[in-house]
């Protein structure tokens, strides 16, 4: 069955890369074919729903602060592992989790952007649901969505500066937040606590 739809997938997009590992079938897309690729998906291939979108960002991508064994102290994560070079040379990605409820089928899609420049088209026109799922991503991720009819920050404050899911953002922010009882509202301060370095995840083959 999954043989059948991987070869009609070949069929019908050539010029892409399809990648069928681990019982799940992604397919890189160039941004400049997004639109169209989407269209053929949901009115010929049946995959009337678009159930998620995430931005992705590859820097740093197979590189560990880590060298040795897990500790005692309860790190199981910092061990040694084979590091991986970043499959793509473009720094940032959008993933697109299509789902067939007629087919039974689920495809994911991959379009890489680059740094100076991380814009493709919306899909909102074409799935509603795109709508604040690409809001998310301009918001964590600073990936910009051209035609999207809304594009504002959805989940960070109104004056927030930077994109926090951003692998340059600082882990414990820019500025912090209190209530200032003598002037009656909430001030932002630069962040007073002292930058900690996180647990990276092991990339594993």
């Amino acid at each position: 069955m999954i043989e059948e739809f991987i070869e009609g997938l070949e069929e019908e997009f050539t010029s892409n890369t399809i990648i069928h590992e681990f019982d799940e079938v992604t397919m890189v897309v160039d941004k400049s074919e997004l639109e169209s690729t989407c269209l053929k998906l949901r009115d010929y291939f049946g995959f009337e729903m678009l159930i998620d979108l995430c931005g992705l960002d590859f820097l740093t991508y197979g590189e560990s602060e880590w060298d040795g064994n897990a500790s005692s102290s309860g790190f199981g994560r910092a061990r040694e592992s084979h590091t991986s070079e970043n499959p793509h040379p473009e720094r940032f990605a959008v993933t697109y989790h299509l789902l067939s409820i007629n087919k039974n089928q689920r495809l994911r899609l991959r379009v890489y952007l680059n740094e100076e420049m991380p814009i493709v088209s919306s899909v909102s026109h074409i799935w509603s649901s795109a709508n604040w799922y690409e809001r998310e991503a301009f918001d964590l991720f600073g990936i910009l969505f051209e035609n999207h009819p809304d594009l504002r920050r959805i989940l960070t404050d109104y004056g927030f500066v930077g994109h926090p899911l951003r692998k340059d953002f600082p882990m414990i922010g820019e500025v912090e937040m209190r209530y200032d009882e003598k002037l009656g509202r909430v001030i932002y301060e630069p962040v007073s606590i002292e930058p900690n370095i996180n647990v990276p995840r092991i990339i594993r083959k």
